[in-house]
């Protein structure tokens, strides 16, 4: 494998939520001269977040349905002729099975991407998304208004009024009156209470989009959105710490950590 975490891996308690407990178990893999009209069916059919793309022994990427819709779908090519190699994500990032998700939640945050794929003795077992780490059990409901400002992608300078419904150390879920595209980057402002300072935080939106391939029309790609998950990047130990705090303090008392 290349471009992986090379980090020995760390001994956990039963207290520890590891990446094996919140991955998809599994890795499809394809090689890279596979079309991109042959690799958005699979993604269809597999309902997996991504494609392991082994393009030479030593060179790995990542097809998403993002690269399917920002590379060939908006830009009016024809996905029948286009090789996924050449609009494959690189680099990827691995991590072992029994890594601590604080750990994996360190290394999205630290490359800025949305998603690990899972190794166990090297070898490819599983994927880990934001979306996973949005969903661990350290994840508040609640209802907290926000702006989100867009500083790159579709509208960029836009400012919207959103209110935060699910919310971790690791990102947020968010109600939008208008779509925000997969991939945009933002900035999310929103205070915890009214005795604390605001927050301001980087944020990517993730990979919300469907890709399908409509039925008897070779080549043809339709796209759906769902919702809107903010995975946080750049989140500094003190701002990372102090949603934490408020994340443990405003769950139900019936959780249990372990």
């Amino acid at each position: 494998m290349v471009d992986k975490d090379d980090q020995q891996p760390t001994s956990s308690d039963h207290q520890t939520i590891l990446v094996a407990h919140m991955m998809t178990p599994g890795v499809v893999q394809i090689p890279g001269d596979v079309s991109v009209t042959e690799a958005a069916s699979l993604l269809e059919r597999e309902r997996m977040p991504c494609l392991l793309v082994k393009d030479t022994e030593s060179r790995f990427g990542l097809m998403t349905p993002t690269d399917i819709v920002k590379k060939v779908v908006a830009q009016g090519l024809e996905p029948d002729d286009i090789a996924v190699r050449t609009i494959m994500t690189r680099p990827v990032q691995f991590i072992e099975y029994d890594r601590a998700m604080d750990e994996a939640s360190a290394l999205m945050m630290s490359t800025g991407t949305p998603i690990l794929i899972v190794t166990k003795q090297d070898q490819p077992v599983g994927v880990l998304t934001a979306r996973d780490l949005l969903l661990s059990p350290k994840r508040c409901v609640t209802n907290i208004s926000a702006t989100i400002s867009v500083i790159e992608g579709e509208g960029v300078g836009d400012e919207h009024q959103v209110s935060i419904s699910q919310l971790s150390h690791a990102g947020a879920s968010v109600e939008s009156p208008v779509m925000l595209l997969s991939g945009t980057k933002i900035i999310l402002s929103f205070c915890l209470s009214e005795m604390m300072s605001p927050l301001t935080i980087r944020g990517t939106v993730l990979d919300n989009a469907r890709v399908e391939t409509l039925s008897g029309t070779s080549g043809s790609l339709m796209t759906s959105q769902r919702g809107v998950e903010i995975q946080f990047v750049d989140l500094s130990p003190a701002d990372q710490s102090r949603i934490k705090a408020w994340v443990l303090s405003n769950l139900p008392k019936s959780f249990d950590p372990s």
